[in-house]
């Protein structure tokens, strides 16, 4: 795994935006030159769909479109083209977006995750601590070209949260779900959390897993266009969850089901409920299935996605702590406290 670059971001959301464009630019522009997946998000240009998600983002979350509007001028994109890609899950549901998260709840509430993505960004990746003018800051893993919140992230405000892609297949014209999850790093607890997702017309969907600092619950959250489902992890198990809807109603929607997300599901929640006792980054970093490994590697991927971080989130009462590792069985890359970096780890200095 190629490692992770570690940026501080200030401004308007307008200048946040840029910067993370400008730092995105030169990843993003030399993967759509080659990118079937960017390809296919483009063929949508221009059409009513896009126009409406458009349209519910400007009216509904004015100060996400100036961060996309940011970030389209810092990457030197048509801002039609930016927007489409930030909407690339929404309209695609084989977008290459995986991950696995470990959840446990008591009194430290634990989320562990594996933060599966295209491997042609491997490299290009970073942990971007983000102080946007009107919000509180937070800190979260970012792509380039894409908006920060779609894959696990901690806020100053004391919400942690980390981030499934759902292949759920009907999509409609309403808020993209990167957009949404943008939106939530801006919330204060949990309640105003599943206030915005369940008062919110979506178009795609994704599973969340959301903790606050100063409440007790850990939150298994998901959504598609359809339906929002909520469950409250018990504290007497860890719960494992991949890229598919376990949750009614959501189970019950058409979905694709990949074989890798099948598998991991199936493998992580033997593991942890296995006698061995493995711990969650264990689990993270499990290859015992060859075709279908939980840590998916360049030389062991399974399908679209490799690995390309791991975060472990501890959400103690009054503050949140955690690691994000370029691998899971090795020293963590950077060590975190709240949305700030309380020291580099090993190797950077």
């Amino acid at each position: 795994m190629a490692g992770l670059s570690y940026i501080e971001i200030r401004g308007t959301p307008f200048d946040a935006g840029r910067a993370l464009g400008e730092f995105g630019a030169a990843a993003l522009h030399d993967y759509a030159r080659r990118s079937a997946v960017w390809a296919r998000a483009m063929r949508l240009r221009g059409s009513v769909l896009a126009a409406s998600m458009a349209h519910q983002v400007r009216t509904r979350f004015p100060r996400v479109w100036e961060e996309l509007q940011g970030m389209a001028v810092g990457i030197g994109l048509p801002f039609d083209d930016l927007f489409l890609w930030n909407c690339r899950g929404d309209l695609w549901a084989m977008a290459p977006d995986g991950c696995t998260t470990v959840q446990q709840a008591g009194e430290v509430r634990r989320i562990t995750h594996n933060e599966d993505g295209d491997p042609a960004f491997a490299g290009h990746c970073a942990i971007a601590a983000c102080a946007v003018a009107g919000a509180v800051p937070f800190a979260a893993f970012v792509y380039p070209g894409s908006i920060a919140g779609h894959t696990f992230a901690v806020t100053d405000g004391g919400l942690a949260m980390t981030v499934n892609s759902l292949r759920c297949r009907a999509v409609q014209p309403g808020v993209p779900r990167m957009v949404l999850a943008r939106a939530l790093l801006e919330v204060a607890g949990l309640d105003e959390a599943l206030t915005l997702v369940r008062g919110t017309e979506r178009a795609g969907s994704f599973h969340l897993t959301l903790a606050h600092r100063n409440e007790h619950a850990l939150l298994s959250v998901e959504f598609s266009a359809q339906a929002c489902a909520v469950e409250t992890v018990c504290a007497s198990r860890r719960a494992l969850h991949t890229n598919h809807a376990l949750h009614l109603p959501l189970r019950a929607l058409p979905q694709t089901i990949t074989p890798s997300s099948r598998y991991r599901q199936q493998r992580g929640t033997a593991l942890l409920a296995g006698e061995s006792g493995l711990d969650a980054l264990q689990v993270l970093a499990d290859t015992g299935d060859a075709r279908f490994p939980i840590l998916r590697t360049a030389s062991l991927n399974s399908g679209a996605e490799s690995t390309l971080a791991t975060a472990d989130i501890a959400i103690h009462t009054g503050c949140i702590e955690w690691q994000v590792y370029e691998h899971p069985a090795r020293p963590p890359c950077f060590h975190m406290r709240g949305a700030h970096a309380a020291h580099r780890g090993l190797g950077l200095g």
